[in-house]
């Protein structure tokens, strides 16, 4: 339905194509050579057979391992990217009042956010204040 009305499948989100332009899954892997269509048969011989399941087996265990490098990859892309916001953040309303539990959630969730700049900020603005 979506080819006839002639929709760009980089476009449309769900697709595999659109996952790859957007880097959430792998582009590039040789992995993927193993799933190549061979047009030409082979004669049966059972140590080949042998031999081959091995190699399906490791190569799918190796796909799947770079993919959960992949996908730990992006997730510290995001934490980073998370951490760099919440930073804005706090440097934009840097006079709010934060408390202890907020300070404590914000020190777990971000490495990047230092709490003692923070806690100076507020200090300094009450000086002001007073």
């Amino acid at each position: 339905r979506l080819f006839k009305k002639k929709r760009n499948p980089r476009k449309v989100r769900w697709t595999k194509a659109a996952r790859r332009t957007a880097g959430k899954e792998m582009v590039v892997d040789t992995t993927w050579e193993f799933e190549k269509r061979r047009n030409v048969p082979v004669r049966y011989n059972r140590d080949l057979m042998a031999t081959t399941l091995r190699a399906m087996k490791r190569v799918q265990s190796i796909r799947s391992q770079r993919q959960i490098d992949h996908f730990r990859l992006r997730m510290a892309q995001k934490a980073r990217l998370q951490a760099r916001r919440a930073q804005s953040e706090l440097n934009r309303n840097f006079n709010v009042n934060f408390s202890r539990e907020d300070l404590k959630e914000l020190a777990k969730a971000k490495d990047a956010v230092e709490v003692d700049v923070v806690q100076k900020r507020k200090q300094d603005t009450k000086m002001v204040e007073n």
